[in-house]
């Protein structure tokens, strides 16, 4: 083994490396610009997947000497052309939608936990209670409602801020409860 080439191997990989960088990144800003704000919007998980795939793509085009960079750039725009049609369909389809996306999950209702919700999401109360803390409240009986969203995030709707609720009457469970 050459220990020489474990820290350079010749200024034609650097300068390979160098032109396929520039082009690289160019050529992701272009597409990502393209794809629309969504693309860089918080992150559901099939765009979390797209994310990676798309961080590992570029290392290939950057340091594989066996990806030229045309097919590197066309499994870029693929993946982000795919992450597009995706997120069209989620907003068109709403079975497609309930497949892809979570749905916002109640974990604390008028101060008191929903032990259940917090169990089947994997969230811990002191989770809830760093959210509840960092939107500057002390103490959960001021809190509506803290909801975990689809994209992971910890909301926060006070029961000053509350108004008629309108915003919630999706994720409340309505069903009445047997006596």
């Amino acid at each position: 083994m050459n220990w020489m080439q474990v820290f350079f191997n010749g200024a034609p990989g650097l300068l390979r490396t160098m032109v396929a960088a520039v082009f690289a990144y160019a050529s992701m800003i272009m597409v990502l610009r393209v794809a629309g704000k969504h693309a860089l919007s918080k992150l559901h998980v099939f765009d979390y997947v797209v994310t990676v795939a798309l961080g590992s793509t570029l290392a290939s085009i950057l340091l594989t000497e066996n990806v030229a960079l045309a097919e590197g750039l066309v499994a870029v725009v693929m993946l982000i052309g795919m992450q597009w049609f995706v997120a069209k369909l989620a907003v068109s389809s709403e079975p497609w939608r309930k497949f892809i996306r979570s749905d916002p999950k109640v974990l604390l209702r008028h101060g008191e936990i929903d032990a259940e919700a917090m169990l089947s999401e994997r969230v811990t109360e002191s989770e809830v209670d760093i959210a509840i803390r960092m939107r500057g409240f002390g103490d959960r009986s001021m809190i509506a409602y803290v909801v975990l969203e689809a994209d992971g995030s910890l909301s926060v709707v006070s029961e000053e801020l509350l108004g008629n609720g309108s915003v919630m009457t999706p994720l409340l469970d309505t069903r009445v409860p047997a006596n």
